[in-house]
């Protein structure tokens, strides 16, 4: 009986364990598909940041432009 436990065992782990492993963590992943609140309220702040920040960025390239119209030859 100890050679067919090992046997046993043994396929256990190489088949069972890592296809059980799988469906595990496929289920989790469905069940946590979409965004919670939180997340959709950080993903909306950092999409305002980064509209300002272009705006910035935006806004100091025409004052470089106007001031010194040769800036990006120099980068």
């Amino acid at each position: 009986m100890g050679f067919l436990g090992f046997v046993l065992a043994v396929l256990f782990m190489v088949v069972v364990a890592p296809v059980w492993i799988v469906f595990h963590y496929i289920t989790k992943w469905r069940s946590q598909r979409g965004l919670t609140a939180q997340d959709e309220r950080l993903l909306a702040e950092l999409w305002e940041i980064s509209n300002r920040l272009e705006a910035r960025v935006h806004t100091l390239e025409r004052v470089l432009d106007a001031e010194a119209p040769h800036w990006r030859d120099k980068v």
